[in-house]
């Protein structure tokens, strides 16, 4: 999978998604998981469900 993946630490950047719980994985600009651990192949799965 060819994509690119950012650590963000800034609150202020998290808070802007409308989430106030972290982690947070946001996907081509979309909240797609928060307040969860997400495993690898989890993580994977929801960024292939938007991608398609």
């Amino acid at each position: 999978m060819d994509t690119t993946i950012d650590h963000v630490t800034d609150f202020t950047q998290i808070a802007a998604y409308g989430v106030m719980t972290t982690p947070v994985l946001v996907v081509d600009r979309k909240v797609v998981s928060y307040g969860k651990m997400l495993k690898k192949e989890e993580a994977k799965a929801l960024i292939q469900k938007v991608r398609t």
